[in-house]
C-alpha cells in the first residue's frame, strides 16, 4: 500500500514551472480483449507506407538486388523501441511526449510542432498519388492533387471523431496493400525471384559504392515512419483509450462531434501492487499491437514492394527514385501478367498514397493542436484549433501546386534534414522524461534504455550526415 508520502513523490516528480502538476488516478483496469483496441498501429504502418516503402526500397532492390532489405528491419526495430517510449509516458500519465518535454521547457513542444510543419510543407505524398491518378485516368496532376487535398480537409473537420475516420481509412488502405500482395506473390513474382529471397539473410550487405550513404542510411532510419509522426503515437493511443490516456476525451469534429478536447496535461497513478499490474497489463498489450501491426506489417510491405520491383525490372537502365519509377515497373508488370495488374498496382498505389497523405495532415495539425492547446491557449476549443490547422496546410499545399513549384529543392532539404534531426533530438528527451518523470517501477531501463541511446547516436549521425550531402544541392 502506497502512503501519502508515495503519493506526493509522485506527483512532485512532475515538473511544474509550466504546466500544472497531475491528478492522482488509479490505472484503468487492464484490457481483457485485444480486438477492439487494435488500431494505433495499423495507423502508424498506413501512415508510414509512402513514397519510402512504394518506391525507395523496391528502387534499391532494382539496382542491387535483395541485399539491402536487412535494414528495414534494423530501421524498424529502432523505431519500435522509439515508439514505445513514446507510449510509456503517455501510457502512465495520458499526457502527450510533446507536453512532457514542454514541461522542461515550454517551447519544445512549439518546436517540434514548427519541424513538423517544415518537413511537410511539399505536398509530396498526395501529389505522388495524383501522379499515379494520370497513369490510370488521365487528366491534370495539379488539379487532381488539389482536389484531393479538399478532399482530405473535408474528412478531416467533417469526420464526428477523427481518429475513428483516420483508422478506418488507415486500415482499408492495409487491408488493400496486403491483398495486393497475395496476388502479386501468385502472378508477378518469378519463380526466380523467390529463390534469391534468401539473400536478404545470407547475403546482406551496405551498397554505398552503388547508391551512395546518405540515401542508404536514410532508407534504414526511416523506414516506416520517422520525425513527427513517431511522436504522434501518444495522440493515437490516448483516442484509443490506452492507459491512462482513457481519461481525456477525444479530438472530435468542431462541426459533427458533440464533446471537447480537455487540456492535455495528464494523470499519475500511485504504484500500488494493483495499479502496476494493471500497468504491466496495458504495457504487454501495447507492446504485442506495435510489434504485431507497425512493425510487421512495414516489413512485410517494404519485403514485397522489393520482390516485385527485384523480379520485374532488376537490371534495367534509366530507373529513377522517384515516383516515375512506379510508371515503369506498372508498364512491365503490364507486359509480365496483363494490363489488369497494371491498372491494379497503381491504384492500389494511388489510394495508399492519398491515405499516407491523410494521415500526415492528421498528425502535423494534431501535433500542433495539441502543443497550443496545452502551453498556450488552454481555454482555447482544441478541435476548432485542429481544423483550422488543417484548412492552413490544405491551403498552403494547393499554394504551392498553384504556384507551379515542382519539388521546390528548398522544401526537399528541409524535410530530409527535418526528420533526422527531430528523432535525435527526442530520442534523448525520451530519456529524460521516462527517467525523470515516472514512477521508480516503471521507468525505462536494461535494453530499451539502450535502443535509446543507440537511436540518438544513430540519428545524431544520420542528420549530420544527410545535411552535408542534401545542402550541396542548394549551390549546385
Amino acid at each position: 500500500m502506497a502512503t501519502s508520502d508515495d503519493v506526493s513523490k509522485v506527483a512532485r516528480a512532475f515538473p511544474t514551472r509550466y504546466l500544472p502538476g497531475p491528478e492522482i488516478r488509479d490505472m484503468p483496469d487492464e484490457p481483457s480483449g485485444y480486438r477492439r483496441l487494435i488500431g494505433p498501429g495499423i495507423i502508424a504502418a498506413g501512415v508510414g507506407l509512402a513514397s519510402g516503402e512504394f518506391v525507395l526500397f523496391p528502387y534499391i532492390a532494382s539496382q542491387v538486388g535483395l541485399v539491402f532489405v536487412w535494414a528495414a528491419l534494423v530501421g524498424l526495430i529502432t523505431q519500435y523501441f522509439i515508439n514505445m517510449e513514446i507510449e510509456r509516458y503517455t501510457l502512465a500519465t495520458g499526457e502527450t511526449a510533446l507536453t512532457g518535454f514542454s514541461r522542461y521547457w515550454r517551447h519544445w513542444g512549439l518546436f517540434f510542432a514548427i519541424l513538423t510543419y517544415f518537413a511537410n510543407l511539399w505536398p509530396g505524398w498526395v501529389t505522388s498519388s495524383a501522379s499515379l491518378t494520370t497513369y490510370i485516368f488521365g487528366g491534370n496532376r495539379t488539379v487532381i492533387a488539389v482536389c484531393m487535398l479538399i478532399v482530405i480537409g473535408l474528412i478531416l473537420t467533417l469526420a464526428p471523431v477523427v481518429y475513428v475516420a483516420l483508422e478506418k481509412a488507415q486500415m482499408i488502405k492495409v487491408a488493400a496493400v496486403l491483398t495486393f500482395f497475395v496476388i502479386a506473390a501468385v502472378f508477378a513474382i518469378g519463380a526466380s525471384a523467390w529463390s534469391d529471397l534468401p539473400q536478404v539473410v545470407t547475403r546482406p550487405r551496405l551498397p554505398i559504392d552503388e547508391l551512395g550513404f546518405a540515401l542508404l542510411l536514410g532508407a534504414l532510419a526511416f523506414a516506416g515512419a520517422g520525425g513527427g509522426q513517431n511522436l504522434v503515437q501518444s495522440n493515437w493511443i490516448r483516442d484509443k483509450g490506452f492507459g491512462m490516456g482513457k481519461y481525456v476525451p477525444r479530438l472530435v469534429s468542431p462541426i459533427t462531434g458533440q464533446p471537447e478536447a480537455a487540456p492535455s496535461t495528464g494523470y499519475a497513478f500511485e504504484p500500488t501492487p494493483e495499479n502496476l499490474r494493471r500497468w504491466r497489463g496495458w504495457w504487454r498489450f501495447a507492446n504485442i499491437e506495435q510489434l504485431s501491426t507497425f512493425v510487421a506489417i512495414t516489413f512485410v510491405t517494404i519485403l514485397f514492394t522489393s520482390l516485385l520491383a527485384y523480379s520485374t525490372v532488376f537490371g534495367r537502365d534509366g530507373l529513377e527514385n522517384s515516383i516515375g519509377f512506379l510508371e515503369i515497373e506498372g508498364q512491365v508488370l503490364a507486359d509480365r501478367v496483363g494490363s489488369w495488374f497494371q491498372y491494379l498496382f497503381w491504384i492500389i498505389g494511388a489510394f495508399s498514397l492519398f491515405a499516407a497523405a491523410l494521415g500526415i495532415v492528421d498528425y502535423t495539425s494534431r501535433l500542433a493542436a495539441d502543443v497550443i492547446k496545452t502551453s498556450y491557449a488552454r481555454n482555447a476549443n482544441e478541435s476548432k484549433v485542429y481544423a483550422g490547422l488543417v484548412w492552413g496546410l490544405v491551403a498552403i499545399g494547393i499554394g504551392v501546386l498553384l504556384a507551379g513549384f515542382n519539388q521546390p529543392i528548398v522544401l526537399l532539404v528541409i524535410s530530409a534534414v527535418v526528420g533526422g534531426f527531430m528523432m535525435f533530438l527526442y530520442s534523448g528527451l525520451l530519456i529524460l522524461i521516462n527517467r525523470r518523470i515516472l514512477p521508480e517501477p516503471i521507468r525505462v531501463r536494461g535494453v530499451r534504455l539502450a535502443a535509446l541511446v543507440w537511436a540518438f547516436l544513430l540519428f545524431g549521425v544520420l542528420s549530420i550526415l544527410t545535411f552535408q550531402d542534401r545542402i550541396s544541392d542548394l549551390f549546385e
